[in-house]
């Protein structure tokens, strides 16, 4: 074999021993990493929320506020504008996206025209008409109609949620957050992740709160007795109190002064009332235009607006000349602290609806990871003496290669600063098992090799050589997977296709070059001329086993299971987590003694959330909580919680909150159904390029055949179906995908060595040379997953079971699906003279 340049072994093992320092610095404490010269590598892994601790609260700006928001504006713009060019109008109102008018001369339609043509290319930037952000159209008797455009609305929406982001980051910064992400989602959501224990109900207050405060003049041309119901005069509108119930107060729609004219708000405690209160500060022009207002309302009362809700009605008894107001209303200590954070930081433009919360305890994220650790720690040494038991020395370079290859991830994830989560945790225990594939794939083909007389270098290069297309074709299926996930997936559950996408790469850099380097260096030493016997995977290969004998049996029955699947799912449906169908989770854990399980139930179902269920958690002082979604939108959901909080915070820890509203969830189930067709289908334009087309269209139906089954497991077992749920089917189609096209690369190889065989016997060839690769690469996943089930987290330890059967059913429909199906598809030779399909086998 050519060994590897002294230039490529030297670059090889540079880049091992960068990436150990790379993730040396994970095993030092913080205070050693101080001292440590700047030239050396300072960066740990940055860990996930789920497991440091923290919140991650997506907030949504609702698309019909500021649509409202727009109308109420062009309805005030169009009555300037044909008042200022002295055309007479009626009825002037909106609703929707639409306003109407009617002008009383229709003569002058060609002048409101002109009048209002401003108006309509407010937003066309780009001078085309495909920007504008209103249209005007004719109507029948001098009726005008003026419509807001999807595209000025879209606008808006992106100035708001930019401005949005800004503020947010100010209010955070005015509470002492350190590091937050702020990032925009999609066309109206913001994603704030907050590292650290804050309070969560606070933080969704200062978050969400819009800020609006105003103080308005009251109008008193209507008794409030009469106010319900009837139309206000022009420039007014009704607003209603915070009380129970609220009163109808008729107030000025301009306000004299608002948020955007406080400077500075502090909270303190009134000396007369010794209530709290915040004491504003104005602009020097928003203190002129308050004196003056001030100065005419001696004797009566403005309107406190917060929110569009009125908050208090203050008395003037003197002008305010000063600049300075105190806000008084009915607020605690800690509401008057936000509100004077929320002010002094800026208004939101728009009302943001918190949609989706998921906050961890860091005791939490501790246990977590020592759980994984110890899976980790299981799950290699299993693996390591289940390879030097079949491999002996080849085996103990393959685990070392393992360990490198996990060093790598390491390194990767400290220098990029890609946050590791618990499923991610899980991902990188995964990798362990599905790395030693290669290894076995080189071995096995080095193993047939030596078994023809070739000499130890040239099996070992030949063996390399082979192996190297059905390597990259079956990790390459196992990426695409990984890549849809990142790209569609949400929250921690990026994490796992992180960590997956990072170990495909650092396993085929392990397996082709830092393998081949050592065992270069391991035949120079011992200069040997046949492989050692300490290779024990030729008991395999006297199985010989007939696989396609029983095809048509075992064809039907799986079959009907995929059949019976599908009408369990039609009928029954599956369990879906609140990921998928909204609703709160919630793990406690009892501050003394054990949880109290129907203490739990009692107190929650006095509270009247609709459909709640408390269980036994992780240990006997765990409880997990779960509350169905509720009628009302986002904030019915934030409702439940912050009942649940009050009732049980004084004798339990919330270690874990998790809310997703009915908008999230349904983004969600949309995205996971998108990421499970289109990760199938960029396969199998993968596989239709690399392969025939009935190798394609095997793999497919064999990769169908898998997901069927495993659904058919969620339906029959009452497994919750979540997120995870949709990364562990899509990592059973990635290992599915290998499996199947590692057989299918020794099929095709088979079908030029030996055209005339008939297929049922190549088939069963084909499997048995690879049945060794088969056996050791699923023991070891499952191995691996194994130790997961038995020492992960609780919400890792269903994802390990899934996956569990979902490789074993994947490992199964490999040869009893994917192979009867060429046989079905006639598959032809490559130089397209027809197979013989006579079965002699």
């Amino acid at each position: 074999m050519p060994q590897t340049s002294r230039f490529g072994t030297v670059f090889i093992w540079l880049i091992v021993v960068a990436s150990i320092l790379a993730a040396l610095p994970n095993l030092l404490p913080r205070s050693v990493l101080d001292r440590v010269p700047d030239w050396l590598p300072h960066r740990q892994v940055s860990l996930g929320l789920d497991l440091s601790g923290g919140s991650r609260i997506v907030l949504a700006i609702d698309r019909a506020e500021i649509t409202r928001q727009r109308l109420q504006a062009a309805v005030d713009a169009v009555a300037a504008r044909l008042r200022s060019a002295n055309i007479a109008f009626a009825n002037l109102s909106g609703s929707g996206d639409r306003l109407t008018l009617t002008l009383r001369d229709p003569s002058q339609r060609e002048a409101a025209g002109q009048a209002l043509a401003p108006l309509a290319g407010a937003a066309d930037r780009g001078g085309d008409g495909a920007g504008r952000e209103l249209v005007l159209a004719d109507g029948e008797g001098g009726t005008l109609t003026v419509t807001l455009t999807r595209d000025g609305i879209d606008s808006r929406l992106a100035e708001a949620a930019a401005a949005s982001i800004e503020v947010l980051d100010r209010r955070l910064t005015e509470l002492g957050v350190a590091n937050p992400r702020i990032s925009r989602q999609g066309g109206n959501r913001i994603v704030v992740q907050v590292p650290g224990l804050y309070d969560p109900e606070q933080l969704k207050t200062v978050l969400g709160q819009a800020g609006d405060v105003s103080y308005r003049i009251i109008d008193t041309s209507i008794p409030s007795s009469q106010l319900i119901g009837a139309q206000p005069p022009a420039g007014s509108e009704v607003l209603y109190s915070a009380e129970d119930p609220p009163v109808a107060v008729l107030v000025r729609r301009v306000p004299i002064v608002s948020s955007h004219d406080v400077v500075n708000a502090e909270a303190v405690d009134d000396e007369l009332s010794g209530t709290p209160a915040v004491d504003l500060t104005f602009t020097p022009d928003a203190a002129r235009r308050f004196a003056e207002a001030t100065r005419s309302a001696v004797g009566s009362q403005l309107a406190l607006v917060l929110d569009n809700a009125v908050i208090g009605l203050q008395p003037v008894t003197a002008p305010v000349t000063d600049g300075r107001m105190r806000l008084m209303a009915e607020m605690t200590p800690e509401g008057a602290q936000d509100l004077a954070l929320v002010l002094r930081a800026g208004a939101l433009p728009a009302q943001l609806t918190v949609a989706e919360e998921r906050t961890s305890g860091v005791g939490r994220g501790q246990d977590a990871i020592r759980a994984m650790v110890i899976a980790g720690g299981v799950s290699t040494i299993v693996i390591v003496a289940f390879m030097i038991a079949f491999y002996g020395s080849f085996g103990t370079i393959a685990s070392i290669a393992v360990v490198v290859n996990v060093i790598m991830m390491i390194a990767v994830l400290s220098l990029s600063g890609l946050p590791l989560t618990l499923p991610g945790i899980a991902g990188i225990v995964l990798t362990i098992g599905m790395a030693v594939d290669s290894n076995v794939l080189v071995y096995e083909r080095v193993r047939e090799e030596g078994q023809a007389g070739r000499t130890v270098y040239d099996a070992v290069r030949s063996g390399f050589s082979r192996a190297f297309g059905a390597i990259v074709d079956a990790n390459i299926t196992t990426l695409i997977a990984a890549i849809i996930l990142l790209y569609l997936g949400s929250g921690a559950i990026r994490g796992f296709a992180v960590t997956l996408a990072i170990g495909i790469v650092t396993t085929l850099f392990t397996s082709f070059t830092l393998t081949r380097v050592m065992l270069d260096a391991w035949l120079r030493k011992r200069a040997r001329s046949r492989l050692p016997r300490s290779i024990r995977t030729g008991l395999f290969d006297t199985l010989g086993i007939r696989f396609m004998a029983v095809r048509n049996i075992v064809f039907a029955v799986t079959a009907v299971l995929s059949l019976g699947s599908m009408l369990a799912f039609g009928m029954i449906g599956m369990n879906l987590g609140i990921d998928f169908s909204g609703g709160s989770v919630l793990e406690l854990r009892a501050r003394e003694g054990n949880a109290d399980l129907a203490d739990i139930r009692s107190r929650l179902g006095e509270l009247n959330l609709g459909t709640v269920s408390a269980d036994r958690g992780q240990t006997a002082r765990d409880a997990v909580v779960r509350v169905q979604s509720r009628q009302g939108g986002e904030n019915a959901e934030q409702t439940a919680v912050l009942l649940i909080r009050g009732e049980l915070e004084d004798d339990y820890e919330f270690r874990r909150v998790e809310v997703v509203g009915p908008t999230i969830s349904a983004a969600l189930a949309r995205a996971a159904t998108l990421g499970i067709a289109v990760s199938l289908l960029s396969i199998l334009v993968y596989l239709w390029v690399r392969f025939e087309w009935q190798f394609a269209a095997g793999a497919i139906i064999a990769t169908l055949h898998d997901v069927l089954i495993v659904i058919g497991l969620f339906v029959l077992t009452g497994l919750e179906f979540n997120l995870a749920s949709v990364a562990a089917l899509l990592t059973v189609v990635g290992y599915s995908l290998n499996d199947t096209v590692i057989i299918y690369d020794r099929i095709r190889e088979n079908l030029k060595k030996f055209p005339r065989m008939p297929l049922p016997i190549l088939l069963d060839t084909s499997i048995n040379q690879t049945l060794s690769r088969t056996i050791l690469t699923g023991a070891t996943t499952i191995l691996s997953l194994a130790a997961l089930a038995a020492f992960g987290s609780d919400v890792i330890r269903p994802f390990a079971t899934v996956l569990m059967f979902g490789i074993a059913v994947a490992t199964f429909s490999s040869i009893y699906v994917a192979g009867p199906i060429l046989i079905l598809f006639r598959l032809r030779r490559p130089d397209r003279v027809a197979v013989p399909l006579k079965d002699t086998a």
